[in-house]
C-alpha cells in the first residue's frame, strides 16, 4: 500500500492540494474521502476540474474508501487522500487503514469554530476526533504547503 499523505483541507483540491503537494510528493491518485460529496455531481465535476492532468482522481464515501485501499486497489499507485474533517480518517483508520500521519491543512472558520491557527477552525467534534486518531497511533502534524516547517498539531491543539 502507497499512501504518500493524508491531509485535512476543507477546500478539498485547489492550488495547494493540486500543485505543490501533488508535485512534491509525486502523487498519481488523488482520494477525496466524504460520504456527502461523493454523491453531490456539481461538487464531484468542480473536483474533477482542479485535479492536475495526469493524476487519477476518486472521489468515495469513506466506508467503500477504506474497502478499495485494504483490497490492494491502489497499491501500484501514489496516493493521496484528502478530506475537509477529521472524522473520515478517524473512519479509515477504525476500517483497519494504516495510517502514519495525517497533514491539518485548512478547516475554513464559522460561526460554530474556534481557532487553533490562522487557518485551522475546529469545533468540540474534531478535537474528538483528532485525540482518537493519535490514541490509534496517528502522527498529527500542521503545515501548510511543503515548504513550510511541520508542526506538532496536537501541541497547537491544547
Amino acid at each position: 500500500m502507497t499512501i504518500v499523505g493524508c491531509r485535512i483541507d476543507g477546500r478539498l483540491i485547489h492550488g495547494q492540494v493540486a500543485n505543490l503537494w501533488t508535485t512534491k510528493l509525486n502523487i498519481s491518485r488523488i482520494m477525496v474521502i466524504d460520504d456527502e460529496v461523493a454523491q453531490n455531481d456539481i461538487e464531484k465535476s468542480g473536483l474533477k476540474l482542479a485535479t492536475p492532468p495526469g493524476v487519477k482522481l476518486s472521489i468515495l464515501p469513506v466506508a467503500k474508501a477504506a474497502e478499495n485501499i485494504l483490497a490492494g486497489k491502489y497499491d501500484s499507485q501514489r496516493l493521496f487522500i484528502v478530506a475537509r474533517k477529521p472524522d473520515r480518517f478517524l473512519g479509515l483508520v477504525e476500517a483497519g487503514v494504516p495510517l502514519e500521519t495525517l497533514n491539518v491543512g485548512n478547516m475554513s472558520q464559522s460561526d460554530e469554530t474556534r481557532p487553533v491557527t490562522r487557518s485551522i477552525n475546529v469545533v468540540d467534534a474534531d478535537v474528538e476526533a483528532f485525540h482518537k486518531l493519535a490514541e490509534k497511533g496517528v502522527k498529527l502534524t500542521a503545515q501548510m504547503v511543503p515548504n513550510d516547517p511541520v508542526e506538532d498539531f496536537l501541541k497547537l491543539l491544547k
